[in-house]
């Protein structure tokens, strides 16, 4: 269902959930359905201590990404923002709140993540 607003046509926000134990880590994964792109919200704790954005660029074939809030020096939530941009050609939001001591549990987490846009690709 769209609603007018201004007369421009606008979806609602969804919400979906789903968890996985990844490397005997309980990870939670959140995602709000924005129009023209997706928030996703990765953690096992309720914080917010990462928000990444990314936008495809017509003048590059790499989409844009910035690290709005968080550690500059990990680069989890800018990477994994432009890569899910790059796939969806959607702008995309990530908030990675994980530890960065092993690089296996971000690549777990970004397969799970890809998993679960092909099982329902309407989420996103």
């Amino acid at each position: 269902m769209e609603t007018a607003l201004n007369g421009d046509s606008v979806e609602p926000i969804t919400v979906h959930d789903f968890s996985e134990k990844i490397l005997e880590q309980l990870v939670h994964f959140h995602v709000m359905k924005l129009s023209g792109g997706f928030f996703l919200w990765i953690g096992s704790e309720p914080v917010l201590s990462s928000l990444a954005l990314a936008v495809s660029s017509k003048h590059d074939s790499m989409p844009l990404s910035a690290l709005v809030l968080g550690d500059p020096s990990d680069t989890t939530p800018s990477s994994l923002a432009q890569r899910l941009t790059k796939k969806t050609k959607k702008q995309v939001f990530v908030s990675y709140n994980l530890p960065v001591t092993n690089s296996n549990l971000a690549l777990l987490a970004e397969n799970r993540i890809k998993k679960e846009m092909e099982l329902h690709p309407d989420k996103f």
